[in-house]
């Protein structure tokens, strides 16, 4: 029997839409999949005139069980009540307090709603409810020239995304060009982002175009926009308005006609409301935004990528010789590097199977224990005792982790970066990790590349 067999196709689920108004408002807005931003930033949808208030303070969108409320770095805190909330969801018709303001959140009837039927999109796959609804959004948002922001985690492919997005838009025979933010010096961002004349500095020998120039007619893909600098942030949203840029050294302006969709893994609201991100140009950045979800949150649609990364090595059929003891280890892993490590794995499991049974989880393993820990992380007897399940489980993760973080470094001192890679985590989640486990490292701050 095929795997495929396997793959659950939800066609409708059901959603619980509702309402919000300021307190002493008698306009509502409505509520639904996508989120409103809530803040004091003209650019909100809801707009609080409250000093109390942060630029961007919380978000509000319909869930299947009810009305999801996330904070998004505020100041001040969003009270549900009198309990402070950072992500949670309310069933009931609530009173929301956000600095010295208050929100009237109020609950619609359950309504069943047809799931889009797209489970692609260019070589993304996924039956799972929330990919579906994102291949629609951005099948729709592909025929447009708005700005998009595509959030998500290390690995959840958004590149990918980007990448989709350009091939199904009119724009798909033009260039399509990468900027790393992350990889962009501050003393050199104006030139990186605009071009530069030849001459125009030391150490300019020759002239460089931007790249908004390099991809004129098609598309700039900003990677890693969290990590754009502030000071660099104002020239990128000049030629965001103007559609031109001047080359440093240069005197006359040119032209440009692109499309631009960013990416990242951090929460750029929270930068906001700290003063590292720029509040408009967020918003301008972000007229359609999309979230790729972790891989372990839909693990439904594992036999689904699987198969597509066989189709990719010219093996349609190897998904029929993943044994079901494999895939069913793979349905319960939660996959921290998320799409990225499950198709590495599949990968190297159908190189070394040959015409063998395809064990996929065996690899997956490898990839946790590859700098030499054990596949399973014993317990410490003395750690059990009669502690209940949950505390056991928490100190073996520590453990675990400490192990992990401690063989890393040995591996590969020094190099946040390279930490990053083999890990399969981003490099903020590893410095995090090292300063938790009290892990040193020379120029932990520093990124070394």
């Amino acid at each position: 029997m095929s795997l495929q067999a396997t793959v659950a196709r939800p066609d409708s689920r059901t959603v619980r839409h509702g309402s919000v108004r300021i307190a002493s408002s008698v306009q509502a807005l409505a509520l639904g999949d996508e989120p409103l931003t809530v803040g004091r930033d003209p650019d909100c949808q809801l707009v609080l005139e409250d000093p109390e208030v942060s630029a961007v303070h919380l978000e509000l969108s319909a869930d299947a069980a009810g009305i999801r409320v996330r904070d998004v770095g505020s100041l001040n805190g969003t009270f549900v009540g009198e309990v402070r909330v950072s992500d949670a969801v309310i069933v009931s018709s609530q009173k929301i307090r956000a600095g010295s303001s208050w929100l009237e959140v109020t609950l619609g009837e359950p309504r069943t709603v047809e799931l889009p039927r797209q489970t692609a999109f260019g070589p993304l796959v996924g039956g799972s409810p929330g990919m579906r609804g994102l291949f629609d959004r951005l099948a729709r948002a592909a025929k447009t020239d708005l700005t998009v922001l595509i959030l998500g985690e290390t690995g959840t492919g958004k590149e990918l995304v980007a990448r989709a997005l350009h091939e199904n838009s009119p724009r798909q025979h033009a260039p399509f060009v990468v900027v790393d933010c992350a990889s962009i010096p501050r003393s050199l961002g104006e030139a990186t982002l605009l071009g530069h004349e030849r001459g125009a500095f030391t150490g300019a020998d020759r002239a460089r175009a931007s790249p908004f120039v390099e991809a004129n007619g098609g598309t700039v893909f900003l990677d890693e926009l969290g990590e754009l600098p502030l000071e660099i942030q104002p020239n990128l949203l000049r030629v965001l308005a103007e559609r031109r840029v001047k080359p440093v050294g240069a005197s006359r302006y040119q032209e440009v006609n692109v499309r631009v969709v960013a990416a990242t893994r951090q929460n750029l609201l929270s930068q906001v409301n700290a003063g590292t991100f720029r509040s408009d140009l967020y918003f301008r950045l972000a007229q359609v935004r999309v979230e790729v979800p972790p891989l372990r949150d839909r693990r439904e649609d594992v036999p689904l990528i699987l198969q597509r990364v066989f189709e990719e090595l010219g093996d349609a059929g190897a998904l029929d010789r993943v044994p079901l003891e494999s895939l069913e280890r793979l349905m319960h892993h939660d996959f921290p590097g998320n799409v990225r490590e499950l198709k590495n794995a599949a990968t190297v499991a159908h190189a070394l199977a040959g015409d063998d049974a395809v064990d996929v989880a065996q690899y997956v393993q490898e990839a946790l224990t590859e700098l030499g820990g054990p596949s399973v992380m014993p317990l410490n007897s003395a750690h059990v005792g009669f502690m209940s399940y949950h505390e056991a489980k928490r100190l073996a993760l520590d453990d675990f982790e400490r192990d992990y973080f401690r063989k890393l470094v040995a591996l590969v001192p020094d190099n946040i970066s390279e930490m990053s890679r083999v890990s399969g985590l981003s490099r903020l989640h590893v410095r995090k990790h090292l300063q938790r486990h009290g892990i040193e490292v020379a120029r932990l701050g520093q990124r070394k590349d």
